[in-house]
């Protein structure tokens, strides 16, 4: 390969990166965003031959799927591909344990893959660990090329991991003129048919969904997340209600499955805590005005997921409840988020609107190792 060039990764080596395998960290971060974000974090990785020429792409798809590195070389077996000597070039660096899937580290051994480069550590205790397990077996391993483009990435899954909580996406429906509900309380159905199937379908892969006990009294939800035929998916997310009045015995969202579960609480940051002791990893909040500005105004939200309908109400329940800004200078600053299909997508009459929160301050350096614990279903 040809066209080196001298990068500094975070460990503060010097370490040379072809040409080839800067243009291949560019495509592995591209595909990492064809993935839904979540428990897991968005993950490329691409391979390249020893003339520098690119033979497979890989991403993750969520969690319980293969990840990045076993989904190319998956890819490169079923066209008959030696990765004999090849090079996998990473967003980060492999995964060490096994999970819902077997350590990819394992995989890129098997595959006769001989050099990794990675863009960052990954701060999982049982996943990391990865790049000494490949050292060991004879792997040569760098990282550092492209860590900052991978640490923006990922950049809310990170502090989710860090803070030890949930991933939390919150979802509003909502009218061109920011209503969730006309004056006499009705709101179904504000979406499409086509966004309210794209709710199910994350429902479906979420660990559980929130609401307050207003929406529970009034709209009486069942909360379920259903298949295109309109049964119960497979997997159904925990149903949780926060707030402190009581769950009435005859509410839909009980059910009979032993899902349901009662938050006496109106702190977000404890309803976070109880929920991420409780196993969940990737929430998703609905509901009312209140519950969506609560944790819109304590700074709890990874991902925005709008779903905007061609409807004028003029009056009625506004979509949020207030978030104590008084001033333009102080008002939530957001960004289109790419990932998962892209940042506007049309689906039916609604638009789908997928954001993130904007970034703050300067990713400088690497999450550190041993700052979390292993999510469930996660690397």
């Amino acid at each position: 390969m040809s066209g080196a060039v001298e990068l500094k990764p975070a460990a503060g080596v010097v370490t040379a990166f072809s040409a080839d395998e800067i243009r291949a960290m560019e495509e592995a971060l591209e595909a990492a965003l064809q993935g839904p974000r979540g428990a897991n974090p968005l993950v490329g990785a691409v391979v390249i031959g020893p003339d520098g020429r690119h033979l497979v792409t890989g991403h993750h798809r969520g969690a319980g799927t293969a990840h990045a590195e076993a989904d190319a070389i998956a890819q490169a077996a079923a066209v008959g591909l030696d990765l004999s000597g090849c090079t996998m070039v990473i967003t980060l660096e492999p995964c060490n344990h096994v999970g819902r899937t077997g350590p990819c580290t394992e995989a890129i051994i098997a595959a006769g893959i001989t050099d990794v480069v990675y863009a960052i550590d990954d701060p999982h205790d049982p996943a990391a660990g990865g790049a000494a397990t490949l050292r060991n077996a004879g792997v040569s391993v760098r990282s550092g090329l492209g860590a900052e483009e991978a640490l923006d990435l990922n950049r809310q899954w990170f502090e989710a991991v860090a803070a030890k909580r949930p991933f939390v996406t919150l979802h509003i429906a909502q009218t061109l003129d920011a209503r969730i509900a006309a004056e006499d309380g009705t709101s179904q159905w504000i979406s499409s048919p086509e966004s309210l199937a794209d709710n199910h379908g994350i429902r479906g892969r979420i660990d559980a969904i929130l609401v307050g006990t207003q929406t529970v009294l009034v709209d009486n939800p069942r909360l379920t997340a259903r298949n295109p035929s309109g049964g119960l998916a497979a997997k159904q997310p925990v149903r949780a209600v926060m707030g402190l009045r009581d769950i009435p015995c005859d509410a839909a969202i009980r059910g009979d499955d032993g899902l349901a579960t009662h938050l006496p609480t109106r702190d977000p940051d404890e309803a976070l805590s109880m929920l991420y002791d409780a196993g969940a990893r990737h929430i998703m909040v609905e509901g009312g005005s209140r519950i969506l500005s609560t944790f819109l105004s304590a700074g709890l939200v990874d991902e925005l997921i709008m779903y905007l309908a061609p409807t004028l109400l003029g009056s009625g329940t506004p979509a949020l409840d207030g978030l104590g800004i008084t001033t333009l200078a102080d008002a939530q600053q957001w960004e289109w988020d790419a990932s998962d299909g892209g940042a506007v997508r049309t689906l039916g009459r609604d638009l789908r609107l997928h954001l993130r929160p904007q970034r703050r301050v300067a990713l400088d350096h690497q999450p550190t190792r041993g700052t979390a614990e292993q999510a469930q279903g996660g690397r």
